[in-house]
């Protein structure tokens, strides 16, 4: 009976761990003016990853917004990250797709402003800052370009949205 509680008390412990908030942090840089900060937040009652943040120095527009493989941003700038980060060898694709038609790190265009300003505020359903595909230790990437969403019919498009130069990027990092 002892054996049974403790695992009872083991799975209720477990399962408040996993209700929890997560939280990140990223600083983005690169070799152009463009810069800015995201503060991710994973909870049940975002029902997934809230991203809010702000990015400067933007031409108006679209920009592609991206989680790449690798959180080397150090050995070659933003060029060091990898590709999009795909756990399931998926073709790239938009944040509305399912899981499995998408890259975890597709995460659509930011938009800037007049200013160059581009405000973020969304929720993803994909990426996660805990389990076997959390983003934790990987980087953002914001592109040049706006993100074609795997909606054109060429190798760019099912690849990497045909987004461009990689203009600033940062390394995902819990915080308290």
């Amino acid at each position: 009976m002892k054996f049974f509680a403790s695992i009872a008390l083991l799975v209720l412990m477990t399962s408040s761990c996993w209700a929890q908030e997560l939280n990140a942090r990223v600083f983005l840089a690169g070799k152009s003016p463009v810069s800015g900060s995201l503060n991710l937040t994973e909870s049940a009652a975002a029902g997934g990853v809230r991203i809010i943040g702000r990015v400067t120095g933007l031409t108006p527009g679209n920009h592609g917004f991206h989680v790449h493989q690798f959180g080397d941003v150090f050995t070659n700038g933003c060029d060091s990250t990898g590709p999009h980060y795909n756990p399931r060898k998926a073709l790239h694709g938009a944040p509305h797709d399912n899981a499995d038609q998408r890259h975890a790190g597709d995460l659509g265009n930011i938009v800037a402003d007049a200013k160059g300003v581009a405000l973020i505020n969304l929720v993803d359903t994909v990426v996660s800052l805990s389990g076997p595909e959390s983003i934790l230790g990987r980087a953002f990437v914001v592109h040049a370009a706006e993100d074609d969403l795997g909606r054109v019919e060429n190798e760019g498009s099912t690849k990497t949205g045909n987004a461009g130069a990689r203009l600033a990027c940062g390394i995902i990092a819990i915080v308290p």
